[in-house]
């Protein structure tokens, strides 16, 4: 029975140490990622664009907005930014080669015989109603 103890405790220590591990891994990859020109996210819901590091004080200069920067904290970093890159094709797909499609509803486009009076009218009962 205190083999199996023994195992266990063993067991335990050894998931610990391996989660430091990894942790720290982590942290020395998130560390290694800042620079200047990095978009990131910070503990307390900050977004800013990295202007400057200061490595010897821990510190981020980050730009929140044209011509805002603030200091932050190295270790308040909780997400690095990845841009996001779409695919050519999905974007060349969707634009069309012609004008043809701005000017399709031209045509289609119905003459309303309907009078000013008319069309006052309709709105006041529809606006009636939504009231």
């Amino acid at each position: 029975m205190n083999y199996i103890l023994f195992a266990l405790f063993g067991v335990v220590i050894f998931m610990m140490f391996r989660k430091q591990k990894k942790t720290k891994a982590a942290a020395q990859e998130k560390q290694a990622k800042l620079a200047p020109g990095v978009d990131i996210m910070t503990n307390f819901g900050l977004f800013g664009h990295v202007v400057g590091v200061d490595a010897e004080n821990n510190k981020l200069h980050l730009e929140i907005s044209p011509g805002v920067t603030v200091a932050v904290h190295s270790q308040t970093v909780a997400k690095i930014i990845e841009p996001e890159t779409a695919p050519m094709d999905d974007v060349n797909a969707s634009i069309p080669d012609d004008v043809s499609s701005l000017t399709l509803d031209l045509e289609k486009r119905d003459a309303s015989t309907e009078s000013a009076e008319e069309t006052l009218a309709r709105l006041n009962k529809d606006n009636s109603k939504d009231n």
